[in-house]
């Protein structure tokens, strides 16, 4: 069979099954094990012990559980409420004045999560009932705390960048590096069009709170130190080489604990909770990346990505055109499946790809989560909107809607990042 009508047919056994309900790594496992029984000669069976046990065995992805436990404690401490209370006085002089809050407690707490939908449940919780009672419109408040909420995608510690760099063979601590300054530049683009909003819709915008001196000010920023001090802990011990990202994420997770003790949130309960929530995820993407190593092995053996990459090379095209392609089918594809399943079903073809155009993986892997990010608040399955509708009691097309700015700002970026590659790259190669 030609490598199309492979290609369909593993396709068709791939949406069959999802449309069954089939959990996503077992999907994955199916696919692999229906491929290499029907299109390669290599027994499945014990292929797919070996694969899944090396997968699962992994020490690179130790790292992930620890950062996921780190988040769980931290969901459940008075983190968003000290944030609000240490942010707000410092963002009433700005257009905009308390939307701001969102953005800034995304940006932050994006560096202690990991998670988009944990950041965005976690800052929303605080801000959204503390912004209706002052007055800012809804659409504002939702619209603000749903776009910068996928920050948690892209600034280390991030899962889905652990997935990435595991499922691409690439340096996780690299890649951590190299999603700071992009992260940042988002958080600009966003707070940016905060202000550009509240310059043309003045009468929209709450009067500020009382203001407060520069000394007041500077006292409540003292409810910032506990996550200011963890995030330099974690992101320091990896950027100055004296921890690996596993390492960094232990710090994380003791300091989480010390920073709930602190609050007076540690207790059996919190423990409890936040280690079968960790376990409970952990599980279900450790299964998804077992399914797709399998899976990429299957497709080796068959030699799809090769077959593939010697397609797409033989069309010519330029590398603006490949990641263009490569961007639209990434954005598409996140309509219907969550970040880390769009990854491992898609990276055992798509890395043959960019590695023959030449296109660094480092560079890439940043490109794809901010692809990815914009899943987060697309319909039908943007993990976000769900969250927001819970919280908010909007339907989810009303949610859509006030997010799509920030969709078309994390388009803007993705632009920025082809013009301007050392965004990405620059901190990775000071390490």
């Amino acid at each position: 069979m030609s490598e199309i009508a492979v290609s369909v047919t593993l396709v068709i056994v791939l949406f069959a099954l999802l449309g069954g309900s089939v959990w996503v790594g077992l999907t994955l496992c199916g696919v692999a094990l229906f491929g290499m029984e029907m299109f390669s000669s290599r027994p499945a069976g014990d292929a797919m012990a070996m694969t899944i046990w090396g997968s699962s065995s992994s020490w690179t992805l130790t790292a992930l559980p620890l950062f996921v436990w780190m988040g769980e404690i931290l969901y459940r401490t008075n983190l968003s409420e000290s944030m609000f209370r240490g942010l707000a006085p410092w963002v009433n002089a700005l257009p905009g004045r308390l939307l701001h809050t969102n953005v800034i407690g995304c940006t932050i707490f994006a560096s202690v999560s990991g998670s988009s939908a944990a950041t965005c449940a976690t800052v929303g919780k605080m801000n959204i009932p503390e912004l209706r009672k002052r007055g800012y419109p809804d659409e504002q408040i939702i619209g603000s705390l749903g776009g910068p909420a996928t920050l948690g995608l892209l600034i280390p510690p991030s899962i889905i960048l652990i997935v990435y760099g595991v499922a691409a063979e690439a340096s996780i601590a690299k890649l951590f590096m190299a999603g700071v300054l992009p992260g940042l530049l988002l958080a600009g683009l966003f707070s940016g069009w905060l202000m550009l909003w509240a310059l043309r819709n003045p009468d929209k915008v709450p009067k500020a709170d009382d203001s407060l001196t520069f000394k007041q000010k500077l006292w409540e920023s003292r409810h910032l130190i506990p996550v200011v001090v963890l995030i330099a802990s974690v992101v320091a011990s990896i950027y100055t080489g004296v921890a690996t990202a596993t390492e960094a994420a232990a710090i994380g997770v003791v300091g989480a604990f010390i920073l709930s003790a602190s609050q007076g949130a540690l207790n059996w309960q919190t423990f409890r909770d936040s280690l079968l929530g960790a376990t409970r995820l952990y599980c279900m993407i450790a299964l998804i990346l077992a399914g797709a190593a399998f899976l990429t092995l299957s497709m080796g053996y068959i030699g799809l990505p090769r077959q593939l990459a010697e397609f797409v090379g033989s069309l010519n095209l330029s590398p603006a055109m490949l990641i263009l392609a490569l961007g639209l089918f990434y954005i598409v594809i996140g309509c219907f499946l969550d970040g880390i399943s769009t990854i491992v079903l898609t990276m055992g073809v798509v890395l043959p790809i960019i590695q023959a155009a030449g296109i660094d993986p480092i560079w890439f892997g940043i490109f794809l989560v901010i692809t990815v990010e914009t899943a987060q608040i697309t319909p039908p399955v943007g993990f976000n909107l769900f969250v927001l509708q819970s919280m908010t009691g909007k339907q989810i097309t009303y949610i859509a809607r006030v997010c799509a700015p920030y969709f078309l700002l994390m388009v803007a970026a993705l632009v920025l990042l082809w013009f301007f590659p050392g965004l990405a790259t620059w901190l990775p190669s000071q390490m």
